[in-house]
């Protein structure tokens, strides 16, 4: 489900997967979903940087995506304080007052990039030392399972880790990335170079 500012709209690498598009699967007659443009990270953050004003963030925006959403994370400027101020208050306080100040402004441009890229758009920013996420997106994944993998959730799920199988499912999801993090970059790292390689092509030709 998406919740988005007062509208229903809408990590990594530097190139998007196939898929999205309308629905999920395969439609009644047979035929493939729609996918969405191919695109790349320095593409989305020139779109981004040409759609939203100068004034906005103190840093170009930081660029996710994937073949089903596009995270736009912006760096608000602290407020000025006095000495002794709370500074976890003043952050989040400017971040809330960002949020509705350029409410309608992110629905327009959220819109736009919808059309363009067909990808949901997620908001987030950080200030200070404080970070909030204005708009999620989550995106349903079908998986079959064995008994034994199931098995696994359920225990997650009796023990008071997870609500159900797909919370439980989710979180296992988080564990990996977590413990792993280090070789899914190298992952991503090798697939970035594979695309680049298969956009720059043989040198030879017939």
């Amino acid at each position: 489900m998406l919740m988005m500012d007062g509208a229903t709209m809408a990590p990594a690498g530097s190139r998007a997967g196939r898929g999205g598009g309308r629905g999920s699967g395969k439609s009644r007659r047979g035929r493939r979903p729609t996918e969405p443009p191919a695109t790349t990270t320095e593409e989305l953050a020139a779109w981004f940087a040409g759609n939203i004003d100068d004034d906005w963030f103190s840093d170009p925006v930081e660029v996710l995506f994937d073949r089903d959403e596009i995270v736009i994370t912006g760096t608000l400027p602290m407020p000025k304080l006095s000495k002794g101020d709370d500074e976890v208050v003043a952050a989040k306080a400017r971040m809330a007052a960002f949020r509705e100040d350029t409410r309608e402004a992110r629905i327009a441009i959220a819109e736009r990039a919808e059309h363009t890229y067909q990808r949901k758009v997620s908001w987030a920013v950080n200030c200070g030392e404080e970070s909030t996420d204005y708009t999620t997106s989550s995106v349903p994944v079908m998986t079959r399972l064995a008994i034994d993998e199931r098995a696994t959730l359920d225990t997650l799920i009796e023990a008071g880790v997870a609500r159900s199988r797909s919370d439980a499912l989710s979180w296992c999801v988080q564990l990996v990335a977590e413990n792993e993090a280090e070789w899914i970059d190298k992952l991503r790292s090798a697939m970035e170079e594979l695309h680049e390689l298969r956009d720059e092509g043989p040198t030879s030709r017939p």
